[in-house]
């Protein structure tokens, strides 16, 4: 069945910058996406999460290791330009619209190297940019458009080809609390009502929340994998990482919280986060 259809697998996966004792940007990492699936990957700058996303896009390849994208060994792809146009979308922090063109021109910029008459090419991008909202927005230029919407007419070209997946890297990073609100939204009703295989690089938790599945990165290396089945539960996840949960864990509560009554509750709190 095609939810079944494995779109990403990687094996044993690295990235070294430098030689000799360089820097392993990924570590031995083993990852499955099936299609139809809503991925975040989180971990902090320089945990390898934009790396992975790199070598999954084939901007980039690994040192060592397998990754498959779509039943492709990327390894093995001679022209990774038509691998990039045909399989993989991408929605980046910054839109990167052409600024000279209308959205609609930009939705079709993908559809260039298509067997496609110039009406079917333009047919095609006027579909895409009404599905993510910006029907009436069709002949203005990126300056005329607010940040929101410029980013919807991105994932508007991503969708172009049909992708087998769509990566999005920090898509909301420079956008309002509003905006990556309805941005998430677009995300997840495309997911949802059209099957479309996301796969997001955040820091944000609040936009991991918006995924089924969030994939953990530290240090090169997939510390957690979990999906997600209760929010409350992934709160306390993320608590537990932060400086507090640490303190709370290891029993070295800062003496200068105590006036607020952290010490009193740190027991109970610790032995929660056990459990999470």
């Amino acid at each position: 069945m095609m939810e079944n259809k494995i779109v990403v697998e990687t094996k044993d996966l690295t990235k070294i910058y430098g030689d000799g004792d360089g820097v392993h940007a990924l570590d031995g990492v083993n990852l499955i996406i099936r299609a139809g699936e809503f991925v975040a990957v989180m971990g902090p700058s320089g945990s390898g999460k934009s790396t992975l996303l790199n070598i999954l896009g084939a901007l980039d390849r690994p040192t060592n290791g397998i990754c498959m994208v779509n039943g492709q060994d990327l390894q093995k792809v001679k022209d990774l330009d038509r691998f990039r146009s045909k399989t993989v979308g991408f929605v980046f922090q910054l839109h990167n619209l052409i600024p000279t063109l209308t959205s609609v021109e930009n939705v079709q910029v993908p559809l260039q190297e298509e067997n496609m008459s110039d009406a079917a090419r333009r047919k095609r991008a006027e579909e895409l940019l009404g599905l993510v909202g910006l029907g009436d927005r069709m002949n203005f230029m990126p300056a005329q458009l607010s940040g929101g919407q410029r980013q919807r007419v991105a994932i508007a070209r991503a969708l172009a080809n049909q992708p087998a997946i769509i990566l999005a890297d920090e898509p909301t990073g420079n956008l309002d609390s509003k905006s990556t609100d309805e941005i998430m939204d677009l995300l997840r009703k495309l997911n949802r009502e059209h099957g479309t295989t996301f796969i997001v690089v955040t820091h944000n938790p609040a936009v991991a929340r918006a995924a089924d599945r969030i994939v953990t990165v530290r240090d090169g290396k997939i510390l957690r994998d979990e999906k997600i089945d209760n929010v409350y539960l992934e709160d306390l996840r993320e608590f537990k990482e932060t400086a507090l949960g640490h303190a709370i864990l290891d029993d070295e509560v800062p003496a200068e919280l105590n006036g607020l009554g952290v010490d009193k509750i740190a027991e109970q709190v610790r032995e929660v986060l056990r459990k999470v």
